[in-house]
């Protein structure tokens, strides 16, 4: 898709090889890589390793400064390779980082994979605290499940031919 766009990202903008707008890039790995589908109005976006509560807050500065993030879309959230949990005031600092970007993007459904039984258990915690900056939110171990089910959330209107139903 010509209108795909990836873009990598990690505090201070570090990440395995190149340049980009912060300078010279290091060899670590990505905690937050995020793809927009601007057709589809999707945010797919994966999280690894040891996530820190700033990293994950510039990820949201990031999605608002993006110009091709859409003005509402769904998210697709991969919290598979994440080894570090967040605490509940983590979350509603999240959900505070969200807020302040409402303006520019209204996020509508979000679904969120998450394996480890802690981290799946903080997710449906963060599903209550985000109800004010998503539509709806879900929690999955199932890949496919939370594929499927992200949309059937996507308004008809927005479905390719071949999903409608």
């Amino acid at each position: 898709m010509d209108e795909d766009r990836v873009i990598a990202f990690r505090s201070y903008g570090h990440w395995a090889g190149g340049r980009n707008r912060y300078g010279p890039l290091l060899d670590r790995p990505v905690p937050i890589i995020y793809k927009i589908d601007t057709c589809q109005r999707t945010i797919r976006t994966t999280c690894s390793g040891h996530l820190t509560l700033q990293e994950v807050v510039e990820h949201f500065q990031e999605l608002y400064a993006d110009p091709s993030c859409p003005n509402q879309p769904l998210v697709f959230l991969d919290l598979r390779e994440v080894k570090s949990l967040p605490e509940s005031r983590q979350l509603s600092t999240v959900v505070g980082a969200m807020k302040k970007i409402r303006h520019r993007i209204q996020f509508d459904a979000c679904a969120i994979l998450a394996s480890r039984d802690a981290l799946f258990g903080m997710m449906r915690i963060f599903e209550a605290i985000s109800e004010e900056v998503f539509r709806v939110t879900c929690t999955f171990r199932d890949a496919e499940q939370a594929e499927e089910w992200l949309e059937a959330q996507r308004p008809k209107s927005d479905r390719k031919p071949d999903q409608m139903g």
